[in-house]
């Protein structure tokens, strides 16, 4: 079961559009590779707009991929690809349906 979430939306600068989205794609194998990250979406929203949803079994497992791989190469490549920050919102999880 999940119970915690992140929502990190993502704004990219003109022109960088097909990176943002190339990163995003890029980072799937990374995300796989974290035991406590059984839900993660790269979503795009329009022209411009991104976002990540992801979902954790507890705290331990959110902390454990906001310092992983992803979060680092995100945080480097932000400056480059993005407009603005990441905005990142914390949540907790009411209900989920997920595959086993």
């Amino acid at each position: 079961m999940v119970t915690e979430a992140l929502f990190v939306r993502l704004e990219a600068k003109a022109g960088k559009e097909a990176a943002v989205e190339k990163f995003l794609k890029d980072a799937l194998p990374a995300v796989q590779a974290e035991r406590d990250t059984p839900a993660w979406f790269a979503i795009r929203m329009g022209q411009s707009s991104f976002a990540i949803f992801d979902a954790f079994p507890d705290e331990a497992g959110r902390q454990a991929h906001l310092s992983g791989r992803v979060a680092a190469a995100l945080m480097k490549e932000a400056p480059e690809l993005l407009a603005e920050s990441p905005h990142i919102d914390r949540a907790d999880v009411l209900a989920a349906k997920l595959p086993h």
